[in-house]
C-alpha cells in the first residue's frame, strides 16, 4: 500500500542507523563507508529545516492558487458551485502529492506532504458547501453530515499508510472526535463511541505491528499505537477531554461534573487512575520508548485532574509539589538503573547510548528559529558617532584621552548638560560595551592612586 519500495525505505533507514552509529564512534570510517555502499536508496530526501521551508511555501502557494482562481474566473460562486471546485482542487492535490513521491521520488520533502495535506483540508470543505450547506457549523449537526469528517479521516488514514506520515494518523484521530457529535446528543455516550473508535484501532494496530517487530514501519507502529493510548487516556479524562469542545465554541459547554450521570463520572476517575500503570506495563515490557512516554504523560495529567475530578481547591503550590515529585521519581529511576550489573537492569539504561535525540534537538531548534526569528537574531547595536578612542595615555590601550573624557560626560554629565540633553538613551553606551579591551587594559595597568583621580570617579 506504500508508494515507496519498501527495500527503499529500508535502505534509507538503515542509512540514518550507520549515520547515527559513526557519529557515536561504535563504527569506524572504513566500516562506515563500507557499509554506506551497500545501503544505496534512489529515495530524495532533505533536512528538517528545508523540509518544513518547503511544507510552509507550498502550503501557502497551494491555497493562494486556488484563491486567485476563485477571485479571477469565479467572483461570487454558489455554494454548491464552490464546493464542488474544492473537490476537483482535492483530487488536483492529491495527484500531485502522488506525482512528487511516486516520479521525483521524493521522500519526507515537505513539498509532497502539503500536497497531500491540502488534498485532506479541500476534501473536508468541498463536501461542507457541496452538499450540506444547510446548516453549515451547526452546534447541533444532523442527517449525513458526518461524511465530511468521516471523508476527512478515512483520507488521513490512507495518507498514513501511503506515504507514511504519522501527523496523518493524527489527523484521522482529531476527525473522529466529532463523529459522536453527529450520532448522539449525549455527551457519556460520544465519550464511550471516541474511546470505542480508538481501542478498536490500537487493536488493529496492535495485531499488525507483532508481525514488523524488527521491521523498518516498527517505529511508524509505535508512534501510532503511542497516540492512541493517549487518544483513549484523554477520551475518558472528562477534565481534559477535547470532545466537549464544539459546545465551547458555541458557547454552551458546562461543567463536566454536571454534564454526566454520577456513576460514569467516578467510573472514569477510576479508569483514568488504571491506565497509566496499563501503559506503562505495556511501554516497558515491548520496551517501546514512545508508549513509555505516553504512559509516563498520562500518569502526569492524572494528578493533575485529580482534584477538579474530586472537587478540591487547587493551591499555589501545587506545581510545586508536583515537580518535586517526578524530580524524586527521576532521580530514584536513574539511580536504581545505574546500580544494575553494567548500569542496566531488563535492558535498560540511563546513559546515553545512541544520538537519536539530536535530531529531536534539531526539529526543535529549528521550529523555534521559524517561531521566534528576532529572538535569535540579535539586534544592529546603535553606537555614538561622538565616542572615539586615541591617545593611548594608559599603555597604548586606547582607554586615555578622547575614550575617557567620553566615558566622563556619559556617565556623569557635568555643566549641566544632561539638562541641555534630555535625550540621552541607554543606546548610547553601546559604544563602551562593544569595546571593552581597551578598558580592561587601562584597569590592569592603573594603579588605585590613579584610579581616586580618573575623570569618571564617584562624586
Amino acid at each position: 500500500m506504500s508508494v515507496y519500495a519498501a527495500s527503499s525505505e529500508e535502505n534509507l533507514r538503515a542509512r540514518n542507523l550507520l549515520t547515527d552509529w559513526a557519529g557515536e564512534g561504535l563504527l569506524s570510517q572504513a566500516q562506515y563507508q563500507r557499509l554506506k555502499q551497500e545501503t544505496v536508496s534512489d529515495l530524495r530526501t532533505t533536512n528538517i529545516f528545508l523540509r518544513l521551508i518547503l511544507f510552509l511555501f507550498t502550503l501557502i502557494g497551494v491555497i493562494a492558487a486556488a484563491a486567485l482562481f476563485f477571485v479571477t474566473f469565479l467572483s461570487r460562486p454558489s455554494a454548491q458551485t464552490l464546493g464542488i471546485f474544492l473537490l476537483i482542487y482535492a483530487a488536483v492535490c492529491y495527484a500531485a502529492a502522488e506525482a512528487a513521491a511516486s516520479q521525483a521520488r521524493f521522500y519526507r520533502y515537505g513539498i509532497e506532504e502539503a500536497l497531500a495535506v491540502c488534498s485532506v483540508g479541500f476534501l473536508c470543505v468541498g463536501l461542507q458547501e457541496a452538499f450540506f450547506r444547510v446548516a453549515p457549523y451547526s452546534p447541533k449537526p444532523t442527517g449525513i453530515q458526518f461524511l465530511a469528517p468521516a471523508a476527512g479521516a478515512l483520507l488521513s488514514l490512507w495518507i498514513w499508510r501511503h506515504f507514511g506520515l504519522w501527523y496523518a494518523f493524527l489527523a484521522a484521530m482529531v476527525f473522529a472526535v466529532f463523529l459522536p457529535g453527529y450520532w448522539t446528543s449525549s455527551h457519556s455516550a460520544q465519550h464511550v463511541i471516541v474511546a470505542v473508535l480508538y481501542a478498536i484501532g490500537l487493536l488493529a494496530v496492535t495485531a499488525v505491528r507483532s508481525r514488523h517487530h524488527v521491521d523498518y514501519v516498527e517505529d511508524d507502529y509505535s508512534l501510532v499505537e503511542a497516540l492512541l493510548w493517549l487518544g483513549i487516556y484523554l477520551a475518558l479524562n472528562l477534565q481534559l477531554s477535547p470532545l466537549n469542545l464544539r459546545a465551547q465554541w458555541w458557547g454552551g459547554g458546562t461543567k463536566a461534573a454536571s454534564e454526566f450521570a454520577s456513576w460514569f463520572y467516578w467510573a472514569t476517575w477510576l479508569l483514568i487512575w488504571v491506565l497509566p500503570p496499563v501503559v506503562l506495563a505495556r511501554g516497558v515490557r515491548q520496551k517501546d520508548r514512545f508508549v513509555i512516554a505516553v504512559g509516563a504523560i498520562a500518569a502526569i495529567l492524572t494528578f493533575v485532574s485529580n482534584k477538579p475530578y474530586l472537587g478540591w481547591p487547587r493551591h499555589s503550590w501545587d506545581p510545586m509539589l508536583l515537580g518535586i515529585l517526578l524530580t524524586g521519581v527521576a532521580l530514584f529511576i536513574r539511580r536504581w538503573l545505574a546500580r544494575g550489573p553494567g548500569g542496566i537492569r531488563g535492558g535498560f539504561t540511563a546513559a546515553r547510548i545512541s544520538g537519536k535525540d539530536k535530531q529531536w534537538l534539531n526539529a526543535s531548534s529549528a521550529v523555534l528559529g521559524l517561531v521566534t526569528p528576532q529572538s535569535i537574531t540579535p539586534s544592529p547595536q546603535t553606537t555614538s558617532a561622538d565616542v572615539r578612542f586615541g591617545g593611548g595615555a594608559s599603555g597604548g590601550g586606547g582607554a586615555g584621552g578622547d575614550f575617557r573624557r567620553a566615558l566622563s560626560f556619559r556617565l556623569f554629565p557635568v555643566d549641566g548638560q544632561a539638562g541641555r540633553n534630555p535625550k540621552v538613551r541607554l543606546a548610547d553606551y553601546t559604544s563602551i560595551s562593544n569595546n571593552v579591551a581597551p578598558v580592561k587594559h587601562f584597569l590592569r595597568r592603573t594603579t588605585p592612586s590613579a584610579l581616586k583621580s580618573a575623570p569618571f570617579r564617584s562624586h
